[in-house]
């Protein structure tokens, strides 16, 4: 119901689609599920960020579709600029730039400056990587197979939804365990995970679009695979990805236990059981990761292509920028 009410305070949907398919897309479930153990106000901001996200996103498709680069461009710049001062843009005309601001400058009082530095440069990546895929689609180049893999991290988010775990957890991790090789491999597997997992589920959409942004389509056009032998390869890069991260989830337990006994009076320390419930609970949601998101992509609406009257456009879509 919060979620609701804040699509519609922030006009990011008419209050009709709100009614009709706000419910049936499960975006506030996946959140839910993403990142256990929140308090109310940290999972409420991630919630309403996540939602701004995915309507953003149904935005930059329309924006490709319609070849509109003025438009696109224009709305890109705002948020960069909301991104660096986003209590300045709380009132902003444009309604996505107004929703993005207050849910970052939400973020924005969690944790330290540097979290808040971290996550907007982080987030600046990702706009820049919603331009490329712009002028790919605009273009119509679809990207090889490993520069897909790049791009694709960036506009799926990776770095902001693990930046997020910090938060929930309720502080920041130590840098050396953060920035270490088992936490990054994790993060990036439960990731990959999902976006390729998406790629999959949204595979029947984006081919009825013409799209070039899909694990499955860089295949076919780059690699001659079949859409069978495509769907094959990534139904196999996701599995990999289970064991993967089981891998790297090992190896940084292993990695934080000497940490913690390399600190100050050793692991029996108030500050190393708070560093160790951190990493605990990132871990412990990354692995949520892998049930949510399939999860989603079975119960939410934004995938049952087969039921729309077309197959390119969701029904649940309110283009803000209008169809000229």
């Amino acid at each position: 119901m919060e979620s609701r009410a804040w699509l519609l305070e922030k006009r990011l949907m008419p209050a009709d689609k709100v009614t009709r398919y706000a419910d049936e897309l499960r975006y506030t479930d996946l959140i839910a599920g993403y990142y256990v153990g929140a308090p109310k106000d940290v999972i409420s901001a991630i919630s309403d960020f996540s939602t701004w996200f995915f309507v953003w996103d149904d935005q930059h498709d329309r924006d490709a579709v319609h070849g509109r680069r003025t438009a696109w461009y224009r709305l890109s710049a705002e948020l960069h600029t909301a991104l660096d001062d986003p209590g300045d843009h709380l009132a902003h005309p444009e309604p996505l730039v107004a929703a993005f601001a207050e849910t970052v400058h939400r973020l924005n009082g969690f944790l330290s400056p540097a979290w808040n530095e971290r996550f907007a440069r982080h987030f600046h990546a990702i706009v820049s990587a919603y331009d490329q895929e712009f002028e790919n689609r605009v273009t119509k180049v679809t990207p090889k197979v490993a520069e897909y893999i790049e791009l694709r991290r960036h506009t799926f988010g990776h770095s902001v939804w693990i930046d997020l775990l910090e938060p929930t957890a309720g502080r920041e991790i130590p840098t050396a365990l953060r920035t270490s090789g088992p936490f990054l491999a994790a993060a990036r597997h439960c990731q990959d995970f999902s976006a390729w997992y998406n790629d999959l589920c949204s595979l029947p959409k984006e081919l009825a679009g013409d799209d070039q942004h899909n694990l499955g389509i860089s295949l076919i056009r780059h690699e001659g695979l079949s859409l069978e032998e495509a769907v094959v390869e990534v139904r196999k890069r996701v599995e990999n990805c289970v064991t993967e991260f089981e891998v790297a989830e090992k190896e940084l337990r292993e990695l934080l236990a000497g940490h913690l006994a390399a600190l100050p009076g050793g692991a029996g320390t108030a500050e190393a059981r708070s560093v160790a419930e951190a990493v605990g609970s990132a871990v412990f949601n990354m692995r949520n990761w892998f049930s949510s998101v399939y999860w989603f992509h079975h119960e939410s609406g934004r995938y049952r292509v087969d039921s729309w009257d077309d197959r390119s456009t969701p029904p649940y879509v309110s283009d803000l920028a209008g169809d000229a």
